[in-house]
C-alpha cells in the first residue's frame, strides 16, 4: 500500500499567554490588581490578547494616571506573577516535542514585551522555538497581522503552510490576516469555528497530524464498481469492507450496489452514506451534508452527495455508471470498425455523461470542488488514439481532470487497467484474449484538489472466470483510488 503522502506543514507559530502557558489568568489578575476593581466579561476585548499599551490606554481613559506610569506598573505587576506563577497548559510541552521530532520548526508569537517572552521561554526551554516575536518587534501588533507575518518571514516560510495556535479572538484576527490556518484553543473567552479555523478544547487533543491536516486534508476517494453487489463471490461483504479499511479510503463511490450495498456498508464501518436508485451509491467517513441529483435515477446514470471534510470544507463527489453496451473495445479489437463507426457507437453513453456534467453543474457552489467517480464503460482519449473517445472528452471539456493520468501521464507505462481483473479471455469465446482497458475513473474540477497519488486496487491474484467465488477481490473491475489535498477552492466550477 502506498504510505501516506507527508502535507506541507512548515511550521507551526504558537501564541504564548494562554496557549502555551497559564499566563491569561495571571495578566487579568494582574490588570485586575492595576486597574483597583474586580474585572467583568465586558472588559475581555480591551484585556484579553491585547498588548500591555493598549490595556493601559483604556485604563487610562477612567483614571486620571497615564497611560505610561500604568503601563510600567502592569509590566511590574505581570512579571512578579509570571516568575513565580508560570505553568504550561496541558499538552504544551507533549506537542512541541512532537513537532520537534518530526523536524516541524516552531515559533513564538505575542503581543507580550521581550522581557516578559524571555521569562517564559526560560521556563519553557528557548531551544524549543527558532524564532520568537513580541510586542517591540513589529510596528503593530496583534490583532494586527504583523507578528505572524514576521514569524513566517523569519522562518522562510510561507503563511497560507502554517498553523498558528492561539486562545484570543484578538490573536485568532491577526493569524488570520497574516494568512494562516489556525488552530483555535479557547482559555478564558469562547472561539466559534469558522473557515480555515478549527476549535479544540485543550492541546491534549492535538497532534502533529491534525496540524498537517490543517493546512491541507487529506481526502482519499476510491471509485469502484461492487459487480452486482458483490453476490457471486463467497462472503463478498466482509471481502468488501477489508478492501474499504486497508485502502483507508474516506469517500467510495460506488456503482452496481444491487440496492443495498452502500447503506450496508456504511452501516457496518459506522460511515454516512447516500444511495440512488438501484444501482449507484456513495458512502463517506466525513459527514454527508446534502444528497445531489436525482434520487430516482435508473440503473446508469450519476448521483452525488455533498461531503463536509473537517470544519470548514465541503467537496462534491458524484458516483457515474454509464451502459455497457456497444462496448467500444470488443467493437475496435474484435470487429475491426473505423474510427467514425467507434465514435458513432458511442451515442448512448456520451448523452448520459453529459447529462451527468448537466446535474453537476446545476448543483455546483462555487467553493465547493467536485470529484466525479464512475464506470464509463469506455475508454479514454488520453490512453488510446484509435478514435476521440468521446466520453472522457466531453468531461475534460467541462473541466474535470483525469487524476490517474495526472498521476501517472504515461499510458504505455502505467496503463491503469480496470476491466478487467478475472477475465484474462472473452467470457464469450475463450479463444479471443480480453482488450484490457482502463474504463473506471476518478475526475476531479481542480479546485482546491491536489493530485498527490492514484492507482489501482485489486487484493490479492482473482481467479479467473468462472471460478471466481472464492476469489479475495470482490469485483469483475479493478478500483480506482486517488489521493487528493484539500486547499481553498478556486477558478470557475466544473460543468
Amino acid at each position: 500500500m502506498t504510505p501516506h503522502t507527508q502535507l506541507p506543514l512548515q511550521a507551526v507559530l504558537f501564541d504564548m499567554d494562554g496557549t502555551l502557558v497559564d499566563t491569561e489568568r495571571l495578566w487579568w489578575e494582574a490588570v485586575e490588581q492595576i486597574a483597583g476593581r474586580t474585572l467583568t466579561d465586558a472588559d475581555q476585548p480591551e484585556v484579553l490578547g491585547r498588548p500591555v499599551e493598549h490595556t493601559a490606554d483604556w485604563l487610562a481613559r477612567a483614571t486620571d494616571a497615564s497611560a505610561a506610569d500604568l503601563a510600567a506598573a502592569l509590566h511590574r505587576e505581570f512579571a512578579a506573577r509570571v516568575r513565580t506563577g508560570i505553568v504550561p497548559r496541558p499538552g504544551a510541552l507533549d506537542l512541541l516535542d512532537a513537532l520537534a521530532r518530526d523536524g516541524v520548526p516552531t515559533a513564538l508569537v505575542t503581543a507580550s514585551p521581550r522581557a516578559v517572552a524571555d521569562t517564559v521561554l526560560d521556563a519553557l526551554g528557548a531551544s524549543r522555538f527558532a524564532v520568537s516575536v513580541t510586542a517591540e518587534d513589529t510596528p503593530h501588533t496583534k490583532p494586527a497581522p504583523d507578528p505572524y507575518l514576521a514569524a513566517c518571514r523569519a522562518l522562510g516560510v510561507d503563511p497560507a503552510r502554517c498553523v498558528a495556535v492561539e486562545d484570543t479572538a484578538t490573536g485568532v484576527s491577526s493569524a488570520e490576516a497574516a494568512g494562516c490556518a489556525v488552530l483555535a484553543v479557547p482559555s478564558l473567552a469562547p472561539i466559534d469555528p469558522a473557515p480555515g479555523r478549527t476549535v479544540v478544547t485543550s492541546l491534549e487533543e492535538v497532534t502533529p497530524c491534525l496540524l498537517r491536516e490543517l493546512v491541507a486534508p487529506r481526502l482519499r476517494v476510491l471509485s469502484w464498481n461492487l459487480w452486482l453487489g458483490g453476490a457471486r463471490i463467497d462472503d463478498h461483504r466482509a471481502k468488501q469492507l477489508k478492501v474499504i479499511l486497508d485502502t483507508e479510503a474516506d469517500v467510495v463511490g460506488l456503482q452496481e450496489t444491487a440496492g443495498t450495498a452502500a447503506r450496508e456498508l456504511a452501516e457496518a464501518l459506522g460511515w454516512y452514506h447516500h444511495e440512488a436508485g438501484e444501482n449507484l451509491g456513495i458512502i463517506s467517513r466525513h459527514p454527508i451534508t446534502a444528497a445531489l441529483g436525482d434520487p430516482d435515477v435508473g440503473f446508469y446514470g450519476a448521483a452525488g452527495a455533498r461531503v463536509r471534510v473537517g470544519h470548514a470544507r465541503e467537496v462534491d463527489v458524484w458516483t457515474a455508471h454509464l451502459h455497457y453496451t456497444p462496448y467500444g473495445p470488443y467493437e475496435a479489437a474484435f470487429d475491426e470498425l473505423a474510427a467514425d463507426e467507434l465514435i458513432a457507437h458511442e451515442d448512448m453513453r456520451l448523452a448520459q455523461m453529459r447529462e451527468a456534467l448537466r446535474r453537476i453543474e446545476e448543483a455546483a457552489r462555487p467553493d465547493v470542488p467536485v470529484v466525479l467517480t464512475g464506470d464509463f464503460n469506455c475508454p479514454s482519449h488520453l490512453d488510446r488514439s484509435d478514435a476521440a473517445w468521446p466520453v472522457t472528452r466531453a468531461a475534460e471539456t467541462a473541466g474535470l481532470r483525469d487524476s490517474y493520468r495526472e498521476a501517472h501521464p504515461d499510458p504505455v507505462r502505467a496503463p491503469g487497467h480496470t476491466w478487467s481483473p478475472i477475465h484474462p479471455v472473452n467470457e464469450d469465446d475463450p479463444a479471443l484474449a480480453e482488450p484490457q482497458d482502463r474504463i473506471d475513473y476518478v475526475l476531479h474540477d481542480g479546485r482546491g484538489l491536489e493530485v498527490v497519488d492514484s492507482r489501482t486496487v485489486v487484493t490479492g491474484v482473482p481467479r479467473a472466470w468462472p471460478d471466481v467465488a472464492g476469489n479475495d477481490w470482490p469485483s469483475d473491475h479493478a478500483a480506482v483510488l486517488t489521493t487528493f489535498t484539500l486547499g481553498l477552492p478556486e477558478g470557475p466550477s466544473a460543468g
